[in-house]
């Protein structure tokens, strides 16, 4: 299970992130100021939407690539990935923070933020992974 700690953690560990708070207090992660993963709690119109499938629990917002990888993302694991009608056309996914391994949720995050940050830092980035041995996520 992951925490608000977790998330907080790797993305500021990512180059060139910033935090930011709404007025309600809820937190954003940024990079080449754009989001890349948010904190985002169910709406209403989420609510019913998903009806008594509605997960309970925090929940992440999180950029990927593109509509393919969204899509690979929901099927790979329905219990921890999930989207609304909001979502629909955006390459977006909703994460439960509750359900998610902290492995898994690095690697989400990372992926994010290479689809948002700039393209020499992204370079940098995957060079230094390459380097060091590391997978980059």
């Amino acid at each position: 299970m992951a925490s608000w700690q977790d998330v907080r953690r790797i993305a500021l560990a990512l180059p060139g992130t910033s935090e930011e708070r709404s007025s309600s207090g809820r937190c954003a992660w940024l990079v080449n100021k754009k989001f890349f993963t948010w904190e985002r709690p169910l709406r209403r119109s989420d609510l019913d939407a998903l009806g008594d499938a509605a997960p309970k629990g925090p929940i992440l917002g999180v950029r990927t690539s593109d509509l393919e990888m969204k899509e690979a993302l929901l099927t790979s694991n329905p219990k921890v990935f999930f989207t609304t009608p909001h979502f629909d056309g955006y390459p977006a996914v909703l994460v439960q923070l509750k359900k998610i391994a902290p492995k898994t949720l690095k690697e989400v995050i990372v992926e994010a933020w290479l689809a948002r940050a700039p393209k020499r830092a992204v370079a940098t980035y995957l060079e230094g992974a390459k380097t060091s041995g590391r997978r980059h996520a």
